[in-house]
C-alpha cells in the first residue's frame, strides 16, 4: 500500500516536472521566434501607436488614482515612524528616494501589468480559439510579428512615461499629505527631497520600468499565443498572464536592483 502511494506521488511529481520543462522549453521558441520578428515588426507603426494610447493614456486615470494615494500614505506612515526620533525634515527624503526607486516603477508596472497584460491575453487568446490566427497564417502573416510585436515595444516605450508621471503624482500626494496633515511646511518638504537626492536614482527607476514593460507583454503575448480550450481556455489565459507578469515583476525587481544599483550606480 506504502509502495503504491509512493510509486503515485513519484508519478504525479515526474509529470509535474515534465509540464514545466515543457512549458519551459515552449516559451523560450516563442521569445527567439519574437524577438527574431521585431525588425520586421518595425512596419506595423499604426498598430504601435494604437498600443501606445491603449497602454499609456487610457492606464492614467488607475495610475493617477493609486499614485496619489501611494504617495499620501508613505509620506504619513514616514511621519508617524519619525517621530520623536528622526526630524521631520527627511520626511521628504524618504519619499523621494523611495517613489523613484521602488514605488514608482514597481506599482505603476504591477497596475499596469494587470490592466493590461489581462487584456493582451484575452485579445489574443480569444483570437486563437475563434482560428483568426490560423487564418493570418493562411493570409501569409505571421501572427507574432502581427499581434506580439507591436504590444511588445509599446510597452517598453510606454512604461516609463507612465512611470514618470506615476513619480510625480505620488510626490505631489505625499506633498499634499505633508502639509495638510502631518503640519510640515511645503519648503521643509521639498529641502528634505533634496537631501540625498542623486539622477541614478531617477535612471535606475525608468531602466527598471523599460524591462517590467517588456515582461507584462511578454506574459500577455505568450499565455493569450498558447491559449487553448475555449471560453474557459481564455479566462485561464488571462489569470495565468497576470499572475506571471506580477511574479515576473517583483523577481526582476531584485536582480536589477543588484545590477543597477551595485554596478552601474554604486554608491
Amino acid at each position: 500500500m506504502r509502495g503504491g502511494i509512493a510509486v503515485r506521488a513519484f508519478d504525479t511529481v515526474g509529470d509535474k516536472l515534465t509540464d514545466w520543462v515543457a512549458s519551459c522549453g515552449m516559451f523560450g521558441l516563442f521569445l527567439a521566434r519574437l524577438i527574431r520578428e521585431i525588425p520586421p515588426g518595425l512596419r506595423y507603426r499604426r498598430l504601435f501607436f494604437d498600443q501606445c494610447k491603449f497602454i499609456g493614456n487610457d492606464s492614467m486615470p488607475l495610475v493617477i488614482l493609486t499614485s496619489l494615494f501611494v504617495g499620501g500614505v508613505a509620506s504619513l506612515q514616514s511621519a508617524y515612524q519619525f517621530q520623536g526620533s528622526v526630524p521631520l525634515l527627511y520626511v521628504g527624503t524618504v519619499l523621494a528616494k523611495s517613489v523613484f526607486i521602488e514605488l514608482g516603477p514597481v506599482l505603476t508596472a504591477l497596475i499596469v501589468g494587470a490592466r493590461v497584460g489581462s487584456s493582451i491575453a484575452a485579445e489574443i487568446g480569444t483570437m486563437r480559439v475563434t482560428e483568426q490566427i490560423d487564418a493570418l497564417d493562411t493570409l501569409a502573416i505571421r501572427p507574432i510579428r502581427f499581434l506580439a510585436v507591436p504590444r511588445l515595444l509599446a510597452a517598453i516605450v510606454m512604461l516609463p512615461v507612465i512611470t514618470v508621471f506615476a513619480e510625480a503624482i505620488a510626490l505631489i500626494g505625499g506633498l499634499a499629505v505633508a502639509v495638510t496633515r502631518v503640519g510640515i511646511s511645503m519648503a521643509t518638504f521639498t529641502r528634505g527631497m533634496r537631501i540625498m537626492f542623486t539622477p541614478h536614482d531617477v535612471y535606475g527607476g525608468l531602466i527598471k520600468s523599460v524591462v517590467f514593460g517588456a515582461v507584462i507583454a511578454i506574459s500577455g503575448c505568450y499565455f493569450g499565443y498558447t491559449t487553448s480550450g475555449g471560453a474557459e481556455g481564455v479566462g485561464s489565459a488571462t489569470t495565468k498572464a497576470v499572475v506571471a507578469s506580477s511574479v515576473m515583476i517583483l523577481v526582476m525587481d531584485y536582480f536589477l536592483a543588484e545590477v543597477i544599483f551595485r554596478i552601474l550606480f554604486p554608491t
